[in-house]
């Protein structure tokens, strides 16, 4: 198995190769990713895709010399089977060598760790500007998705590299699908130029100062060869548009394949994913209620940005909720600005962005949303270290990064009759900007919550104690029980409980209360302490003999770990919670 590929140990072992030992060599390249897909999962559509455009590039180019950036990294795997890393696709012992991201610390053959998308065409303009300024001459080569072009900081850079007068090569990987289905203007053009084999006279990398070259068969290796040979060298900006087929060699992730852009191991034969879940998720609950709402108000509308079953709406919801979901493509800066232009024109919008696609975004969030007090309603995934576990998909930022913009409200619902009532209330006031952190796994009370938040900043007691008092955020709060308990067991004294819910104030009347009959306080957050929840308690108490201890995530990158380490690390567990508490 894999005799050929086995053999390629760089670049220059693929030179060698006839075109016949080529296309054996991409058969079982797409056969060791489905291998591996299967058995770790991991980006499966774009990569199966990409196979023979990889196996082209490094036949024509001569890398690490010619330097590729490839954005958003969901078609480097063949990438990097071809150059000295295929033991991570053949070996399953080998798997966790490399990752799914492109990665210099990896290979010469990366330059940037990248997982955002939009990134690749701006960058290789900064390597093609170095290299001009030393007298250098080789190629640069950004490839770009189809879905990636709808990113705001790919068209800025297309604006620049389109007047640049030396060597710079983009390679459209077009396969007719951002992770959903494309959506923007732009793409008319695309299939404009698909449908006229790249004759067409509308041409907006023209418009924009590129020379063209369009490839219908993006898979026919010998096709590619020809396109990237006419590019390679070339001393002037060059757009190298490619037709491939997302998914391709698995019928079921060609059929479907927002399904099967990414995600856990499946079967080979059925397609059917190995790891469900069980129960409840606040995705499809999400789904649920914004469709039965929308139902009821036609006047409220879901926005998303690209990744839509995130919160629940997948095609057929999407279908259903017709004008009421509206998609601006990878494009989270366009989805605040559409989501104020919204409310302030009357609209309910509701903005569904994880935590770590939030960060592109944060001028717009303070800019056109709070600034002008819009009242959109944001629904912030994955923020929490227990979410997506890659350096560049990291959710545990957004309290530093948002909580201090003036105007806005964010809230942090401890479970999902909280979140619910917070969402519905968000919806219908028109006073705040609201942000609202939804937790990482579902967890219900029997307890009634409020529905009314327009009091800021008031926090909930829900169990008063002595002497130390534990303010639990969010979905820390059943750490904040198990830690209370682990401290009563131990001293015989229960610990008050708090659930603040809101991130932004401090209820400064319950602080000040403590004071009375507690001598030290700890603050539980999911997230980054550094300019967090905490620090801000703790800023309160700062002129005062209040003892406060913050738990929380220290300020590092981490990269694909485990959280249950990455938790102990961080001594957020009952009992290291309790070690220093006791030793305050």
């Amino acid at each position: 198995m894999y005799d050929l590929l086995k053999t390629i140990t760089g670049p220059s072992d693929v030179k060698k190769l006839g075109m016949e030992e080529l296309n054996t060599l991409a058969g079982e390249m797409r056969q060791a990713l489905i291998a591996r897909l299967t058995t770790v999962g991991g980006h499966c559509g774009p990569n199966l895709g990409f196979v023979e455009a990889a196996v082209a590039l490094h036949y024509v180019f001569d890398s690490p010399e010619d330097k590729m950036v490839y954005d958003v990294s969901h078609q480097t795997y063949p990438h990097k089977m071809l150059t000295g890393r295929q033991q991570g696709y053949t070996d399953p012992a080998h798997y966790a060598d490399v990752s799914g991201f492109s990665n210099p610390d990896e290979s010469a053959h990366d330059f940037f760790t990248i997982g955002h998308t939009s990134t690749s065409i701006g960058l290789a303009a900064g390597l093609a500007k170095a290299r001009d300024l030393k007298g250098d001459k080789e190629n640069i080569i950004a490839v770009i998705g189809d879905g990636s072009l709808s990113g705001g900081e790919a068209l800025e850079a297309l604006d620049y590299a389109g007047e640049q007068t030396t060597n710079f090569i983009v390679v459209l990987n077009d396969n007719e699908m951002s992770i959903a289905e494309d959506h923007g203007g732009l793409y008319k053009n695309l299939k404009l130029l698909r449908e006229t084999k790249g004759a067409a006279e509308n041409n907006m990398f023209k418009a924009w100062g590129f020379d063209y070259i369009y490839v219908d068969e993006g898979n026919d290796i010998e096709k590619l060869i020809e396109g990237f040979k006419k590019a390679k060298d070339s001393d002037h900006p060059i757009v190298v548009h490619i037709h491939t087929l997302k998914g391709k060699g698995l019928p079921f992730a060609e059929k479907d394949p927002e399904s099967y852009h990414a995600g856990g191991p499946f079967d080979e034969k059925t397609g059917e994913y190995k790891y469900k879940g069980s129960g409840e998720s606040y995705g499809s609950l999400m789904g649920e209620y914004l469709e039965k709402k929308m139902k009821e108000d036609p006047k409220v509308i879901a926005i998303n940005a690209a990744t839509p079953t995130m919160f629940g709406f997948d095609k057929a919801r999407r279908d259903r909720a017709g004008v009421q979901f509206t998609d601006p493509g990878i494009a989270e800066e366009c989805a605040a600005a559409l989501a104020s232009g919204i409310a302030v024109n009357g609209g309910k919008p509701v903005w569904g962005v994880f935590s770590t696609f939030m960060q592109r975004t944060f001028d717009q969030i303070s800019q056109d949303i709070c600034i002008n007090k819009s009242p959109v309603t944001i629904l912030v995934y994955g923020a929490t270290a227990a979410s997506m576990n890659d350096v560049n998909h990291l959710g545990i930022y957004d309290i530093p990064m948002i909580s201090h913009i003036p105007e806005l409200v964010y809230l942090a619902p401890a479970n999902a009759e909280e979140l619910f009532a917070m969402t519905e209330w968000s919806i219908e006031q028109t006073k705040y900007p609201v942000a609202i952190r939804v937790p990482a796994g579902v967890v219900h009370t029997d307890e009634k919550v409020d529905t009314d938040y327009s009091d800021l900043n008031r926090y909930k007691v829900v169990k008063k104690g002595e002497d130390i008092a534990i303010i639990a955020l969010g979905g820390f709060l059943s750490l904040g029980e198990a830690a209370a308990a682990e401290i009563e067991k131990r001293t015989g004294k229960a610990p008050t409980l708090i659930n603040p819910r809101y991130i932004t104030g401090t209820d400064d009347e319950l602080l000040e209360s403590l004071k009375k009959d507690h001598s030290k306080v700890v603050t539980l957050e999911d997230g980054c302490i550094s300019g967090g929840f905490g620090q801000m308690i703790a800023g309160f108490y700062s002129r005062s003999d209040m003892k406060v201890y913050n738990f929380g995530l220290k300020k590092e990158f981490l990269d694909r770990y485990d959280v249950q380490e990455v938790y102990k690390a961080n001594r957020l567990t009952p009992e290291f919670i309790a070690d220093d508490v006791m030793m305050l």
